[in-house]
């Protein structure tokens, strides 16, 4: 069974839009009730029962940036409409269900080595808990795939990626302030990570090893920047063990728990279903106009949208040049999907990484009866066919068997056109500090401009909090990273691998 943008594949007819509000996470359920907070249902009544027809902050954009902003706003007393063009907050996080286990969509993992995403967390008193990780590994070879224990495995990654990364500590010492040593970066940005590759000349059977990675985030692996992988590297300690397991964490409750507790926090006016056809500055007043025709003024405005979006968007005045490169060239990891698979066999926990010539280049299952996730930035893989997607799958595992599966395409998804934040070669140094600054009384903010993690959530909130004037935080990753009172579960980061930011 199919299901394409983030639909849940099922033989029976579409779920009714309650079901869809409650699934996709819009009811604020389980550890922010008991907190005493507000159901989000309640938050957008109110809302509603209290809109405005003028307001001090418009946010455009209700993922985890524009949430963050418009509780911060709130914060300083302002009156804020938050606009959002889904039936749904989060953006490109969304916590859904999916034969009846719940899965994330977008973003899922979070770590103490990104410390505003953790804060929050602690903020809410959110659990985290850790994947039980897998029992073994699929690696490619110049024959076929082979198989190892997660150690073994990860410690040859290890070998590889570290010579992958020299010179990012001097490069990137201060990793959330990318520009300290320009003079070292500049020449640098120009580099691919298919030129790094080249540069570095691996074996074969090493080099396939790596383009698992490369390709996943490059989509091809040409196409990604040197840059954005080697400033993941210094902000997880510029070493393999951080790096690879940075994604070894996730919110107990799902990412929908954060997303709920921090609107029903802020308490902007919400409304859903809106998205935004104009934003126009005259006469020291913005105003947004949706595609519906409904009009909001205020004397300022917030763009939490992806940088993808905003050609989607007429502004006056114009956007400048920096900003239209940025919007037209593309700022996420393009065609990358991502697929939940039920598989009946096999049943274990396992990791498999293939090359980028291969339709699926990550998958896994990371506990135990729990459906596989897999990434795809192969635009030749038809997912819309079963066959299709068993057949890319027995690529890797020819045991497998597939009794359904469901597909999230950031890329066809109109209000996203792309995957998480993954930059090109020269958009640092070229466009990355230009399209942060404001246009006027508009300002710009969203995971695609953190300083930090671009295209992970802890990204979102930081550009979010800077864009509302609020406190970031920048610790030296080498430094042992705050838990913030967190119970951490003991686990060996050892045998986990990221796979993608989001």
């Amino acid at each position: 069974m199919f299901t394409d943008r983030g639909t849940k594949a099922t033989s029976r007819s579409a779920i009714s839009r309650r079901a869809a509000l409650r699934s996709g996470g819009l009811a604020l359920a389980g550890t922010a009730l008991a907190t005493g907070l507000p159901s989000l249902a309640e938050a957008a009544e109110s809302a509603d029962l209290t809109a405005r027809t003028s307001y001090d902050s418009i946010v455009v954009g209700a993922g985890l940036a524009g949430l963050v902003a418009a509780r911060e706003l709130r914060a300083k007393g302002r009156r804020v409409l938050l606009l959002e063009a889904r039936n749904r907050i989060g953006g490109r996080t969304w916590t859904d269900r999916f034969n009846d286990y719940e899965i994330e969509r977008g973003g899922a993992w979070v770590d103490p080595l990104q410390p505003h995403v953790w804060r929050e967390i602690s903020r809410y008193r959110l659990n985290v808990v850790a994947d039980a990780g897998p029992e073994r590994v699929l690696m490619p070879t110049t024959t076929g795939f082979a198989e190892s224990d997660p150690i073994t495995a990860y410690t040859r990654q290890g070998e590889l990626f570290t010579p992958f990364f020299d010179g990012a500590r001097e490069y990137f010492p201060r990793p959330y302030a990318p520009f300290t040593r320009e003079d070292l970066i500049t020449p640098l940005d120009g580099f691919s990570l298919r030129d790094r590759l080249n540069q570095l000349a691996y074996a074969p059977e090493d080099e396939i090893r790596m383009t698992s990675t490369t390709g996943l985030y490059g989509a091809p692996t040409a196409r990604g920047s040197l840059l954005q992988l080697a400033q993941w590297w210094a902000l997880a300690g510029w070493n393999y063990t951080g790096f690879s397991g940075i994604n070894t964490y996730r919110m107990e409750r799902g990412t929908a728990a954060l997303a709920g507790a921090i609107l029903a926090d802020g308490r902007p006016d919400l409304k859903l279903n809106s998205p935004v056809a104009s934003v126009t500055e005259a006469n020291g007043r913005v105003t947004v106009v949706t595609r519906a025709g409904l009009s909001y003024c205020a004397p300022e405005v917030v763009m939490a949208v992806p940088v993808n979006v905003w050609k989607r968007i007429t502004f006056s005045p114009g956007l400048p040049q920096a900003h239209r490169t940025a919007t037209q060239q593309g700022y996420g990891v393009p065609r990358q999907k991502k697929v939940w698979l039920d598989l009946a066999t096999p049943t274990d926990r396992f990791l498999a990484e293939a090359p980028e010539d291969h339709p699926f280049v990550i998958m896994g299952r990371m506990n135990d009866n729990a459906p596989v996730v897999a990434f795809t930035v192969d635009p030749t893989l038809n997912l819309a066919s079963h066959a299709a997607v068993e057949a890319a799958v027995r690529r890797i595992v020819p045991s497998a068997t597939l009794r359904s599966y469901t597909v999230c395409d950031w890329q066809a998804d109109e209000f996203s056109l792309g995957g998480p934040t993954y930059r090109s070669p020269g958009q640092l140094t070229a466009l990355h500090r230009a399209i942060a600054q404001p246009l006027g009384r508009i300002k710009f903010c969203g995971d695609d401009l953190a300083l930090g993690w671009t295209g992970y959530m802890d990204g979102a909130i930081e550009s979010g909090l800077r864009v509302a004037g609020s406190p970031t935080l920048a610790p030296l990753p080498a430094a042992a990273p705050a838990t913030h009172g967190i119970a951490v579960p003991r686990v060996d980061r050892r045998v986990y691998r990221s796979m993608i930011g989001l």
